[in-house]
This record gives C-alpha cells, sequence and structure tokens, in this order.
C-alpha cells in the first residue's frame, strides 16, 4: 500500500508502487513488535487474541537401558497414555508431604483444557482427566519448601506424571494440543549428559492415528536445537513427545515450544 507521510499529512510523492506491509495487531487494533522473539511477547503477555503458547520441558535420568527409544520424562520408559477420561489420585512415598495441595493440568474427556487442585492426603478429586500433561506443587506441606517425596499421579489406573523429590513440579515433553485449537511447534533441544552416541526423535500421533516421526536427530554428547521457519502444524487433539536414545548408560533433557491458535 501506499506510504503515509505524516508530517505534511499527504502520501510520499516519490510512491508510484503499491507495497504490501505486513502487520501483527491485537483485536483492538494495536500494532505488536513483529521482529524476532519480541513478536512473541504479545502472545506470553496474553494480549493477542486466539493465541496462547506452552513451553515443554523435560528430563529422564537414563535413556541407555532397555535397548529401545524413550520418552523424555520423569519417570522413564516409553509413556503411556490413558485410554479413559477418569479421577485422577495423587499420592506421595514420604508422609511429610501429606497436606500438600497439588494443580494438575490437563485435558478432559472431550479434550478441554481442565486443571483441579488435590490435597495429597485429602478429599479424592472430581474432575474426570483424560491427559495429565503438568503437576506442580501449589502449596507445600506445612514446614516444607516443595515435595519432599515422588509424588504420583494416576489416571485411567496408570501412571501418567511424577514430581520427582525437590522438583516441584513435572519433567515431561510429552504435550496434546487440546480441542479447538491448532499447535504451531516453533523450536526442540534436546541434550544428554554425557559423550555418548544418542539419536532424539520427535514423534507425535494424530486423533484415532498411529505415532509418526517428524524429527531425528543424532548427537555425540553435545545439544540438539532446531528453530522451525516454517512451524510444524499439527491439529486439535494430537499427542506430541520427544524420545531418546543412548548407547549407554545417559541421562537426558528436552523441551519445546508450541503456539496455540484457536480454530475459525
Amino acid at each position: 500500500m501506499a506510504q503515509w507521510n505524516k508530517n505534511n499529512q499527504s502520501y510520499r510523492a516519490q510512491d508510484t508502487t503499491n507495497f504490501e506491509v505486513v502487520m501483527i495487531a491485537d483485536e483492538d487494533g494495536n500494532i505488536s513488535n513483529s521482529f524476532g522473539a519480541a513478536a512473541n511477547i504479545p502472545i506470553a503477555a496474553g494480549e493477542l487474541s486466539g493465541y496462547s503458547h506452552i513451553n515443554k520441558f523435560g528430563f529422564s535420568s537414563n535413556i541407555g537401558f532397555g535397548g529401545g527409544y524413550h520418552t523424555i520424562w520423569n519417570s522413564g520408559g516409553l509413556y503411556s497414555y490413558a485410554s479413559s477420561a477418569t479421577i485422577a489420585a495423587v499420592t506421595s512415598d514420604d508422609a511429610l508431604d501429606n497436606g500438600a495441595v497439588i494443580t494438575l493440568t490437563g485435558l478432559d474427556a472431550n479434550y478441554l483444557p481442565v486443571t483441579e487442585d488435590i490435597t495429597i492426603g485429602g478429599a479424592a478429586g472430581t474432575q474426570l482427566f483424560l491427559r495429565v500433561y503438568r503437576a506442580l506443587v501449589k502449596t507445600p506441606s506445612a514446614g516444607q519448601s516443595t515435595n519432599v517425596g515422588k509424588i504420583s499421579i494416576s489416571v485411567d489406573s496408570g501412571n501418567r506424571a511424577e514430581i520427582f523429590e525437590g522438583n516441584g513440579q513435572t519433567l515431561m515433553a510429552v504435550y496434546t494440543v487440546p480441542a479447538g485449537k491448532t499447535g504451531y511447534l516453533m523450536k526442540l533441544q534436546a541434550s544428554p549428559d554425557k559423550n555418548t552416541d544418542v539419536l532424539f526423535k520427535l514423534v507425535t500421533r494424530e486423533f484415532n492415528g498411529a505415532f509418526l516421526t517428524k524429527g531425528l536427530f543424532g548427537t555425540f554428547g553435545v545439544p540438539v536445537a532446531y528453530d522451525y521457519p516454517v512451524p510444524l502444524r499439527f491439529p486439535e487433539k494430537t499427542d506430541i513427545e520427544i524420545q531418546g536414545k543412548a548407547g549407554n548408560t545417559c541421562a537426558a533433557g528436552a523441551v519445546f515450544d508450541v503456539i496455540l491458535v484457536d480454530n475459525p
């Protein structure tokens, strides 16, 4: 489009050609910084209607046992997804955690976002969860700064999340795109804790589909990092996780960023 000169309140005389100008604006028409990482600050601040973001990060103490791939999450081994939505059970292996309030974040039977606070040793929860992709210590037990023991979250008779001693929240590179939203994967990073051959794999599963490999990265003791100049697009109800496989005993961490956009 032609460019306006605000000083003399007229179009610039030398503009004889129309130009396309692309800008990011919020619902009120306020223009956002659209250069580099600063473009995402309004999303993080919740100022851009229809957009949100989640940062998922996980850690596994050993991806070198068993020969196959392991999901990068606290418990180790391949992550197992619940097939039915049930009430979540929250327990600790240390009685000192009794009275701690744990916040669960996940999806219900319709893949809609839900949260619930459950007190360890207190009343059972009431919310049905199909997915639990994050849990954290909202309020520690009396006299403690965070969780003392390992906290386990069970859904559909299976272990779906854990908070290891002293961590305060889950470490799981696992996520499911909620219903009504589309996820755009912006960045992925994974790193081993020692010099050994490691393969990292990004895997996803669309609703009622099969797990597919969307990225396979090899390394020898150095971090793997990839920015997607054109984000990977994942429809609603897609499961996303990062897996790793090492030739020797090896711990590993992984992180990925997803921007969520409301479906039309």
